[in-house]
């Protein structure tokens, strides 16, 4: 693909949204923040900016239905097979199918799309190596069997449907390997190049990436998935969010990202706006360090925190809708989420736990980032915690400064947040439910909750291929960690963003990644 160079139309139109009086009819316009984008390359790009345009520019061998995340559909593949050895599968790649170089989709690059990910080792590579792959050897997992088809085993004691949700990652989305290649400065495999610029067969390309002002992704006709309906989709940074609010609101832009519970309150009811609140797959919990004191290492104490959190009254009254009330470490909208709700605010019955437990004054000190919302849900625990004779002392501080204090086991309780990897029950299970203590610092680790059969039963989950066994252990492992563990979970987050009510055809999933532009008019 062609380097472009911004245009001046593509520049005006980016800094001139006060002087329009409406988006141009072929283009979405979208007011977000872009300031955390580091790599447009899917083997590296990993924060918010970038996986969300991911499936713009990319397609893998199969996707999750946009309308319908558990479903897995046949994308860049046209058919599978798993493998008698349950440590296999073939895919059959789609006829026709080409990159927006007009490159035909071959089996090498599925083997270089794969191979690369393992070999550059960036962050969003972990999702793979579970499968036992590493820069060493993973070429002898991913083979060519014929022109249409090739075969990727593993050696992990993980199930065909296990890996199928890890290959719908965005981190497996698949190049073109000629494209990139071309591209490959030393031994790069095209990071350097596939930063700023995109190789793929998704229904957009990347067009134009200039860091903390805007990305422009132009149509890709074609696209496997067929043309797009709208020709141009131009992405603004505009990190205040108040400012994102008054520009969707005047119709300079057709999309407002990342909004919050203020600016949501202040577009209610204005013409031509749509606020919505979208499920997303954050959760927000209390996690206390079990081997900081006896109390907080002791169930009695777990169990009465569980109803010393008052979940409906931080989602409605504190955070306006913001959140959702969820106590389970599945999000709603994952296979196997738990829906029930067993816990509310309730001090008297704590203070009976407590009693109970022979726990008297009770104490403990609540590291807590300190941004929105983040400090305010501490806040809210901390009165919440008082009502049932529990004191907590707030440690406000920058997230890095928490997190180090977390890492290093030297803390005693965190109010904290957790988000997917990918798209797989697993990605939750291996944090909260999984303390292998093998160096691997998932969340139980870092709450000092050693859990041998909880290991077992996670390690078990990934390597069930049978889709009701599978949400039989995971709805088993919440219900357990729900029950008793250093977790208090509490909240499930809401994507707050805005869109103008002449939008039709704008989808968005429970998963950062899980935008679509493709089907969007207006």
């Amino acid at each position: 693909m062609k380097a472009f160079a911004p245009t001046l139309m593509f520049l005006a139109m980016a800094g001139s949204f006060n002087l329009q009086a409406a988006t141009p009819a072929n283009t979405l316009v979208i007011a977000q923040s872009i300031d955390d984008a580091i790599s447009f390359d899917p083997a590296q790009g990993f924060e918010l900016t970038t996986v969300q345009a991911l499936n713009s520019l990319y397609q893998r061998l199969l996707q999750s239905d946009p309308r319908n995340p558990v479903d897995l559909k046949p994308t860049l593949a046209e058919k599978w097979q798993a493998g008698s050895d349950n440590r296999s599968l073939t895919f059959t790649l789609r006829p026709e199918a080409k990159f927006s170089s007009g490159n035909p989709l071959r089996p090498e690059d599925v083997i270089f799309s794969l191979s690369r990910v393992v070999k550059l080792n960036l962050e969003p590579s972990f999702i793979l190596t579970q499968l036992g792959w590493n820069g060493q050897n993973v070429d002898q997992f991913l083979s060519k069997v014929d022109e249409r088809t090739v075969k990727i085993s593993w050696r992990a004691e993980v199930s065909p449907a296990f890996v199928l949700s890890l290959l719908s990652a965005p981190v497996s989305s698949i190049v073109d390997a000629r494209q990139v290649q071309a591209h490959q400065q030393g031994n790069d495999l095209g990071n350097q190049w596939l930063s700023s610029h995109s190789a793929g067969s998704g229904p957009y390309q990347l067009r134009t990436y200039v860091p903390h002002e805007v990305v422009v992704l132009e149509a890709n006709p074609g696209s496997p998935e067929g043309a797009p309906k709208l020709k141009t989709v131009l992405i603004k940074n505009v990190p205040d969010a108040a400012a994102r609010r008054l520009l969707i609101e005047q119709g300079d832009a057709d999309i407002a990202r990342n909004l919050g519970a203020d600016q949501m309150a202040a577009l209610k009811d204005k013409p031509g706006v749509k606020p919505l609140a979208i499920p997303y797959a954050s959760l927000y919990f209390l996690q206390f360090n079990a081997k900081a004191s006896p109390a907080l290492g002791n169930p009695a104490f777990w169990e009465a925190a569980r109803w010393l959190f008052d979940y409906q009254g931080i989602a409605d009254d504190l955070l306006k809708g913001q959140f959702q009330n969820h106590q389970a470490f599945l999000p709603d909208g994952y296979l196997g989420a738990l829906q029930q709700r067993p816990y509310r605010f309730d001090p008297q019955r704590a203070k009976q736990i407590l009693a109970k437990a022979g726990l008297n004054n009770v104490s403990f000190k609540l590291d807590v980032n300190n941004q929105p919302p983040y400090l305010d849900i501490a806040q809210a625990l901390q009165a919440s915690f008082a009502q049932g004779g529990v004191k907590v002392e707030l440690v406000p501080g920058i997230s890095s400064q928490v997190s180090t204090k977390v890492k290093s086991l030297n803390y005693d309780a965190t109010l904290t947040s957790w988000g997917p990897d990918y798209f797989d029950p697993n990605t939750n299970a291996a944090a909260f439910a999984y303390n292998p203590q093998d160096g691997s610092k998932t969340l139980a680790w870092r709450a000092n909750w050693h859990i041998p059969a909880l290991n077992a039963l996670t390690l078990a989950a990934t390597a069930e291929n049978d889709t009701a066994k599978r949400v039989a252990d995971y709805q088993q492992l919440q219900r357990q960690v729900q029950q008793s563990s250093p977790f208090v979970i509490g909240l499930q987050a809401r994507s707050l963003i805005a869109v103008r009510d002449n939008l039709k055809g704008y989808v968005q999933g429970i998963n950062p990644d899980m935008v679509f532009y493709s089907q969007v008019t207006k």
